[in-house]
């Protein structure tokens, strides 16, 4: 199954969005759907950190999937972003 997940960050003193279509087990959205996007967001959020030099003041500021679905607190509890 294929969602499409949009993040809005802060970096740097920088607002951005970067969106992305990513592809999840059946089985697990299945189950539950919010939280198989939201590990797939964390980890896609993860790279996207990584790509740049790390920032005091980077925040996730909002998660969306699949539209409007906004799962930003659940991406918040997958583990604490540094």
């Amino acid at each position: 199954m294929n969602i499409n997940i949009k993040v809005y960050l802060h970096l740097k003193g920088i607002n951005f969005l970067q969106s992305g279509s990513f592809t999840v087990p059946n089985s697990d959205y299945k189950k539950d759907p919010d939280w198989t996007a939201a590990i797939t967001a964390y980890e896609w959020i993860q790279q996207i950190k990584m790509s740049f030099s790390v920032s005091k003041d980077f925040r996730i500021d909002q998660v969306i999937y699949m539209g409007d679905i906004d799962i930003t607190e659940l991406v918040k509890k997958v583990k604490p972003i540094l």
